[in-house]
């Protein structure tokens, strides 16, 4: 073994709009440090916190899968690949003999984002099975894309490098120094240009701090802000009517719907201040270049769908679009040709194989009595138990004697804990994946930094085996990696995928993706070929033809949000020592005030659905009647054995596609 120190190329994988360039540096066949990269255009040698801190303990540290394991009476026993495979075979066909191949269900959403990691031969291999599919998007970002989509069809949005060029951006619903850092570093230097920021949450977060205007908001009530400023924008003759008149569809029932909302009912709904809404109006109607980017927060409400319309419609009502550093940030990664139906082997699915939206997954568990029920789970890309509202519930479902559990995961989860048979996956350091990014348009190759640890095996090649082991036959079963590569992405500035060079990032539709400028360089990629106010599509689907403000039924005195946390990427190093003790509570004094509670109480959080155990922080970054605590928590941080998911309703939702509703939760605060 070579005691020699290097330095190797990477990229990070983990749920995140960034995709950051990595340098890995790898003494002994482990890795010791763990940096940015200035490959990456965007990235530009800036990784966070929680990376740099909790990657090492991940990979090399005691929760580390590092064989397979199988489920006895006193807890879990090694046991080789064959055994372990043979068992998942036998309970999956166990399943399939006695009740049909829909008895059997992938539970798996976004761990890695590589390509290859984050759907390919485990997409072939289900769909072959004929197992019940999986509809992932409504858990998180589904009710984002489902918003866009309605008003640009699919158009690439505009690159966040872009933003230079504005002179005003509004940056909504979105923690931009947590969960989209190198947006930070655009945002400075359009302010050094003269730019205008102005930040739109429910929390005086960090960049709120930093810019020149913050409108703290009610959760849940963006839309009514939203179209409050189209229709005063009507009012001041501020509407760009020649822009609407070619680019715009609908603009009548739209703006119908926003002059049901005064600057006075819109600050009463709002909660914001009716001088803050005053110059929000007056810097809509005089930017020259006004960029939009809006986060997934905004999603996680019953008015989800409706407060990103809005929010990104305003940019089609005053003419923001068609000339760089005017447009709205998202689906930047449009650009990339990316062939995910060869890459996941969609032909393989059967027709009529029936799908459940990922949130109703516990209840689907739980129902016996449908006409098929499932009875064999692989739970892998995944910890549904720290991510999934209603957790108890969750836990409740994977616990059923009748329902056979597989997981396949790099560590040790609590999800893990409920399996009955445990594959050891590796981390993306260990195998080989291209990836793009959902947050920038660079496409970027990997390559493995250290070998596999222990026996784990990559994704592609455990799906390989189980594919095999059913008999499955065909190339689609048998393809390498390095063929994979290339059936994930198209050509990418004239080289396969699979040819890029490591330690590189290629950005494709220019520099600043001025390929992709809606209403210029693309048109919109709707039916009518224009910006879709009125989606006659989400009025059949949802009832919604233009937004519209479903406010959340209130059974306890405080909201809580769970935005992302600086600790982790969703539950991603929930189990490292950077998570380690009690999470936090963020209130405002006058609630802790008014129930006697001080800054760094333990106080217990809890509803009729459960009880969380957390350590007060009190702050006057947030608003009275609203709580904050990050997301991603594993159950070991309270003593209760419960996280912040379990006070989440997975009956709550949003107005599209059936989106989790995770901000429409009431609870109350009192000592422990």
């Amino acid at each position: 073994m070579s005691s020699v120190t290097e330095i190797r190329p990477s990229v990070c994988p983990l749920d995140c709009p960034d995709t950051c360039s990595l340098n890995v540096t790898v003494k002994d066949n482990q890795i010791v440090e763990v940096k940015g990269s200035k490959s990456n255009a965007f990235t530009a040698g800036v990784v966070c916190n929680k990376v740099a801190r909790a990657y090492t303990d991940f990979v090399h540290g005691p929760t580390r899968l590092t064989h397979p394991m199988k489920r006895t009476e006193s807890g879990f026993e090694r046991i080789s690949w064959d055994d372990a495979l043979d068992l998942v075979h036998q309970g999956f066909q166990r399943a399939i003999d006695q009740h049909g191949p829909e008895s059997v269900l992938p539970l798996n959403y976004a761990g890695p984002h590589g390509e290859l990691a984050g759907g390919s031969m485990d997409r072939r291999f289900f769909y072959q099975l004929g197992a019940t599919l999986l509809d992932r998007k409504p858990l998180c970002g589904g009710v984002r894309a489902a918003a866009y989509s309605s008003l640009f069809g699919n158009a690439p949005g505009m690159s966040p490098l872009q933003l230079v060029h504005s002179d005003l951006i509004m940056i909504w619903g979105t923690n931009v120094t947590v969960s989209n850092l190198h947006l930070m570093r655009v945002l400075n230097a359009a302010r050094r240009n003269g730019a205008k920021v102005v930040v739109i949450d429910p929390k005086r977060i960090k960049v709120a701090e930093q810019c020149d205007l913050f409108v703290q908001i009610k959760p849940g009530t963006d839309v009514v802000l939203a179209l409050a400023l189209a229709a005063e924008l009507e009012k001041r003759d501020a509407l760009d009517l020649p822009f609407i008149e070619t680019w715009v569809q609908g603009f009548d029932a739209y703006i119908t719907e926003a002059r049901r909302y005064t600057k006075e009912k819109a600050c009463e709904i709002s909660g914001i201040a009716p001088h803050d809404f005053d110059t929000l109006v007056e810097w809509l109607a005089n930017a020259a270049n006004m960029a939009t980017a809006v986060g997934v927060g905004i999603e996680r409400s019953s008015s989800g769908g409706a407060s990103l319309r809005a929010a990104m419609s305003l940019n089609a009502l005053t003419g923001q679009h068609g000339r760089i550093g005017a447009g709205v940030v998202g689906k930047v990664n449009g650009l990339v040709p990316k062939t995910t139906a060869k890459l996941q082997g969609e032909h393989l699915i059967k027709s009529g194989t029936r799908s459940f939206n990922i949130v109703d997954v516990a209840e689907k568990l739980l129902d016996r009595e449908m006409e098929t029920p499932v009875h064999a789970v692989m739970i892998y890309n995944h910890n549904p138990v720290a991510t999934h509202p209603d957790q108890s519930r969750m836990i409740e479902a994977l616990s059923q004697d009748d329902v056979f559990v597989v997981g396949c995961d790099v560590v040790m989860t609590e999800s893990m804990a409920l399996c009955d048979v445990i594959l050891p996956a590796v981390s993306h350091f260990e195998h080989d994946d291209v990836f793009s990014a959902y947050g920038h348009h660079h496409v970027q190759r990997a390559a493995p930094v250290i070998p596999y640890v222990g026996e784990g095996l990559p994704n592609t090649e455990i799906f390989r085996r189980l594919a095999a082991k059913f008999g499955f036959e065909g190339p689609e079963f048998v393809a390498t990696d390095q063929e994979l590569i290339d059936d994930a992405v198209g050509m990418v500035n004239g080289s396969n995928a699979s040819e890029l060079v490591l330690g590189q990032s290629f950005p494709v539709g220019g520099e600043m993706g001025e390929a992709a400028i809606l209403c210029d360089t693309v048109p919109p990629g709707t039916p009518s070929g224009k910006i879709e106010l009125e989606s006659l599509e989400l009025a059949e689907k949802f009832g919604c033809a233009v937004p519209q403000f479903r406010p959340a039924s209130a059974d306890m005195p405080l909201q809580l949000i769970t935005p992302s946390s600086s600790k982790r990427i969703n539950a991603t190093f929930g189990g490292c020592a950077l998570s380690d003790g009690l999470e936090e509570l963020e209130m405002h004094p006058v609630d802790a005030t008014a129930r006697g509670l001080a800054d760094g109480d333990e106080v217990s959080v809890w509803n009729a659905r459960g009880k969380v155990v957390l350590r007060l922080r009190v702050t006057d970054a947030m608003q009275p009647g609203v709580v904050y605590s990050p997301k991603g928590a594993w159950c070991k941080s309270s003593p209760t054995g419960q996280t912040t998911n379990a006070l989440i309703s997975a009956n709550a939702r949003c107005d599209l596609i059936r989106g989790a509703a995770y901000n429409d939760t009431f609870v109350e605060v009192t000592a422990d």
